[in-house]
């Protein structure tokens, strides 16, 4: 009988006395194409000084993310210091939670994003592109920052479909307050020392203030839907949704819900929308292609507005999405911790481990997508779809913990370019392409500017 055994995983090379650290802090996202290229799909990375090093292991295959998010997710779980220290900042919502409680949850939240009920949001994300359209004709200079536009088109929209009539008075608290207390989160998971949330430091007192303010906020909306049944928007939904089993979310889980997804549901979308605007501005030939097409359905400059059903006509617009977020995923790595022994397309992965999968390299593998840092939306046709295994994209995430809302970003994305691309042409104003890192999302490190010109 043969016996088969698994291997070590092999070592990045780093510094001598503090190994992978720098490299990871620096640019994370390079050292995990670099590892990749030099060492293979699984890897280990030691990070700090002698004595205090710790280890993670990184997932580049396909096959690997498979198993760790799908097939064995049961042992990959969300314990690692960033997803605590978003649970500390915006509550135990979806993104975070785990076990029953996720499991609980997901079973009150599901029937609020089924296709037809998302499809029911397409107004309005026509109504704000037309209207972010309309604010776009008067940009002194005809040049926009897309980033920037992108991530307040996405705010409004979600802020929009979950807080409907109230979302006016949201809007200047959330933008505000979300954003440090993200970078608050952030930063406390990159520090190996940091002080308890507790201690009264500047940072901690701030954050104490901003996450009440925006706690608060959310408590006034939801409180004022209770006795509401004659609204359709997301809170309402929330605040009534129950079953024989799970019965209904209480204050705290519906206030994590509300915080969740405006974290979740407007930074993905938004990376999307700006990344395929600043890839399209690089590419007038497939610029055209696209505004053909858009044409052909709403009508060309002024025409109509899209709804959920001409999403299927416009399959060229969908393949460029795709394509922009295989190059710019909004979650460039995902973070889990072994609970258990594992073994990864061949190579142990001890209990306690933690580790990452990568769509941001796994989508950019030569193994996967051929000359893999050029921008071709054919690569998303039906049969170039069926010719690759299932991991090689998955912006999502996949398996149990898949995102909820991929159809809704699916929706906004398709509907919100269809109206920018049908109103405007698109110019790249950098001569380049823009840098990003990794935060908890992807994030630009510059501007990615357009010159805009208006069309009809």
């Amino acid at each position: 009988m043969t016996m088969t055994t698994t291997a070590p995983a092999p070592i990045v090379a780093g510094h001598p006395l503090l190994g992978s650290m720098i490299d990871l802090l620096n640019d994370p996202l390079a050292a995990y194409l670099r590892a990749r290229r030099d060492h293979g799909d699984v890897v280990r990375f030691r990070a700090g000084p002698p004595g205090l090093r710790s280890d993670v292991y990184a997932v580049f295959s396909a096959e690997g993310a498979q198993q760790v998010l799908a097939t064995r997710a049961a042992n990959f779980r969300k314990d690692n210091v960033f997803y605590e220290e978003l649970r500390q900042s915006v509550g135990n919502g979806l993104l975070t939670s785990q076990d029953d409680a996720y499991l609980r949850q997901r079973r009150l939240v599901q029937p609020l994003f089924t296709r037809r009920r998302v499809n029911g949001y397409a107004q309005q994300v026509a109504e704000e592109a037309v209207a972010l359209a309309a604010g776009w004709r008067e940009v002194p200079g005809g040049t926009v920052e897309l980033v920037g536009e992108m991530h307040r088109f996405a705010l409004h929209v979600v802020g929009r479909i979950l807080f409907g009539t109230d979302v006016g008075k949201a809007f200047e608290v959330i933008e505000r307050t979300l954003p440090p207390l993200q970078e608050y989160s952030l930063k406390r998971g990159f520090s190996p020392i940091k002080a308890p949330r507790t201690w009264p430091t500047p940072a901690n007192r701030r954050a104490t203030r901003l996450q009440a303010e925006l706690y608060a906020l959310c408590d006034g909306i939801i409180d004022n839907r209770r006795d509401r049944h004659d609204r359709d928007d997301l809170v309402t939904l929330l605040v009534h949704a129950e079953n024989a089993e799970d019965g209904s979310l209480d204050a705290d889980e519906l206030r994590e819900q509300v915080l969740i997804f405006l974290l979740a549901g407007h930074e993905t979308t938004a990376t999307a929308l700006a990344f395929a605007l600043h890839l399209l501005a690089r590419h007038p030939e497939e610029q055209r292609r696209v505004r053909d097409e858009v044409d052909r359905v709403l009508g060309g400059p002024g025409g109509r507005a899209p709804t959920a059903e001409d999403m299927e006509a416009l399959p060229y617009l969908t393949m460029v999405l795709k394509e922009a977020m295989r190059l710019y995923p909004s979650a460039p790595v995902i973070g889990r911790r072994s609970v258990a022994d594992a073994e990864v397309d061949g190579v142990r992965i001890p209990a306690g481990a933690d580790l990452l999968v990568s769509p941001w390299v796994t989508q950019r593998h030569p193994g996967y997508w051929p000359d893999p840092d050029r921008f071709d939306p054919t690569r998303f046709t039906p049969e170039a779809e069926a010719g690759r295994p299932r991991y090689a994209w998955f912006p999502f995430g996949g398996g149990p913990r898949a995102c909820i809302g991929q159809h809704l970003s699916m929706l906004e994305s398709v509907l919100g370019l269809a109206v920018l691309l049908r109103e405007f042409e698109f110019e790249d104003a950098e001569a380049g392409e823009v840098p990003v890192g990794a935060g908890i999302t992807l994030m630009a490190k510059g501007p990615a500017r357009a010159r805009i010109a208006p069309r009809g």
